[in-house]
């Protein structure tokens, strides 16, 4: 070793350069394993509640979580962030509990009790040691089903979210996110992403609780435990903790018809050195039985760091640096989109790059090789991600939100695996049509406005 050292330093102090070791070959990768559910055990409440106990892993640790089927989606007209308001005090105590006690016997546990909404779901859960799964699900339970909406704490909560309203705000992305939602869900509580500051201020404690006695209920919600728990004593705590909920309001499921047209949407930002891009179109949902090749198709196009868009206007072109592309699912409703913050002056060549990939894939279908590494991607990221309690639990919670069998995920592997070149291509000729796809862009008109017009009918959208 010391004589490879010394031959290496005389040949770089005589102008010679040491010869470069050779480029290992990596191993090709192993078939993956079939992915299995693991047993699980499943009931339901007599109010509705629905139960799933999977004992899973070796740490002796525990996820719960429960999940109400109530979000923004059932905000009124007049109503956005009204959820928001609800679950930010359902954390302010309970009717037996203050906030700091219940963090403090959360903690006590090994863990914290979170509670957050999105647009279709409400989750109260976290994690905590398997010895307190018992006490852990009661707690969940108290904070679900016994809020104290203290008005004491209603002004602080309603400014601190007036404070993230005015950041989200001053944020280019979320602007485009915004208007991208206006444009695809007109009249529909998804295209209603922030409420005015003064609306958001003016919501009441009677609203709040008002919200909160039309949503939560025991119909409406799922509980999973997921990991190391005494499996009789955690049934036994459930029952008594969520047997005598009202069974309440069913699911109502606010299903959108979204609407997409060929349209250039400007929001002006003076003197931004950067725009903000974001273009797409309504796609298939998971339900759907092309939603697993759309799934594979996104990762090819720009939904992976080794994508086409993301290879053409990051890599070789140097436009911006963290390009992606995604399917966004709600319950029988799905968007695809592609997102990218790039330097003012290629605004319009980003966007020419980026069509001509996508008209590219819907013109020829990838090599075998090209798509083989993507669904090896694909796989990974699912075995990966599935193998932890936390995304177990998210999977089983996805499933059950879409009404999916458990075909669904058990075959997802071999599903992703049968994926063809020409599945791709279909995909992307039957789903990503450039000339339904909304386009979103956020920055400096006086700037970019002229290179926008190529790309459809322009509107200028001011900033609000």
């Amino acid at each position: 070793m010391y004589a490879s050292i010394f031959v290496a330093v005389l040949a770089g102090a005589l102008g010679a350069s040491p010869a470069a070791p050779a480029r290992e070959t990596p191993p090709a990768p192993g078939t993956p394993k079939e992915f299995k559910l693991p047993p699980r055990q499943e009931f339901s409440l007599p109010n509705g509640m629905a139960v799933t106990l999977v004992p899973y892993g070796n740490m002796p640790k525990v996820d719960v979580q429960l999940a109400v089927r109530t979000g923004n989606v059932h905000e009124g007209p007049k109503e956005a962030w009204l959820a928001d308001l609800t679950v930010r005090l359902l954390q302010e105590g309970t009717t037996t509990r203050g906030a700091e006690q219940i963090a403090q016997e959360a903690a006590r546990m090994g863990g914290t009790l979170d509670v957050g909404a999105t647009a279709d779901e409400t989750t109260f859960g976290g994690t905590v040691l398997a010895d307190f799964a018992p006490q852990f699900v009661a707690l969940v339970a108290d904070v679900a089903r016994h809020p104290k909406f203290p008005a004491s704490e209603l002004e602080r909560v309603r400014n601190d979210l007036a404070r993230e309203l005015t950041i989200q705000k001053s944020r280019p992305g979320t602007l485009s996110l915004e208007r991208f939602h206006i444009a695809l869900y007109p009249d529909h509580p998804y295209g209603r992403l922030f409420p005015t500051e003064p609306q958001l201020k003016g919501y009441s404690l009677e609203q709040v609780r008002g919200f909160y006695d039309a949503n939560f209920s025991a119909a409406r919600s799922h509980l999973y435990v997921v990991g190391q728990f005494d499996g009789q004593a955690t049934e036994k705590a459930i029952r008594e903790a969520f047997g005598d909920w009202q069974k309440g309001p069913e699911v109502v499921n606010h299903v959108p018809k979204p609407v997409s047209q060929r349209a250039v949407h400007l929001i002006d930002r003076p003197g931004a050195v950067q725009s903000s891009i974001r273009l797409g179109l309504p796609a298939v949902d998971p339900s759907h039985p092309d939603s697993m090749k759309l799934l594979v198709t996104n990762s090819l196009l720009g939904g992976s760091f080794a994508s086409r868009i993301t290879s053409n206007i990051r890599e070789q072109k140097g436009y911006t640096y963290s390009p992606f592309s995604s399917v966004t699912n709600h319950y029988r409703d799905a968007y695809w989109s592609q997102v990218a913050d790039v330097t003012t002056n290629v605004t319009g060549a980003s966007l020419k790059e980026i069509f001509l990939e996508v008209d590219r894939l819907r013109a020829e279908a990838p090599s075998e090789k090209e798509l083989a590494a993507i669904k090896n991607y694909v796989v990974g990221t699912f075995v990966l991600q599935s193998s932890a309690r936390g995304g177990l639990l998210a999977r089983l919670r996805f499933a059950d939100f879409h009404g999916l069998p458990d075909s669904y995920l058990e075959n997802y592997i071999q599903d992703v695996l049968a994926v063809t070149p020409a599945d791709v291509q279909k995909v992307a000729r039957d789903y990503l049509k450039p000339d339904k796809m909304v386009i979103v862009v956020v920055g400096d008109k006086k700037v970019i406005e002229k290179e926008l017009k190529p790309f459809g009918k322009l509107m200028v959208v001011p900033a609000k």
